[in-house]
């Protein structure tokens, strides 16, 4: 008796399903433009109050915040692009 199998070509679902795996987990996350943009916003107001606090800087707060927002706003709709731009270039696998 032997076990070795006379048809290397033959179907084996467990064989795909880790192939398939590691094809998937090959690709690293990547941050989301939404996230980092709303971290340096959190950040950029922690400064902003740490530096009118140390009394350096005398701030008004409906500039900072409308500066804040120009910046994020415009950080999200370059960050989108450019995710988008990365994404049509990516192959195609079929899934929606």
């Amino acid at each position: 008796m032997s076990n070795v199998d006379p048809s290397p070509d033959s179907y084996n679902a467990e064989t795909q399903t880790a192939d398939q795996a590691g094809a998937d987990s090959a690709r690293p996350a990547s941050a989301r433009v939404g996230t980092v943009v709303w971290g340096l916003v959190i950040l950029a107001l922690a400064a902003l109050i740490i530096i009118a606090q140390l009394g350096i800087v005398t701030l008004n707060g409906t500039y900072v915040l409308i500066g804040l927002m120009l910046g994020a706003g415009a950080a999200l709709v370059v960050g989108g692009l450019l995710s988008a731009r990365k994404r049509d270039n990516e192959p195609r696998t079929g899934k929606s």
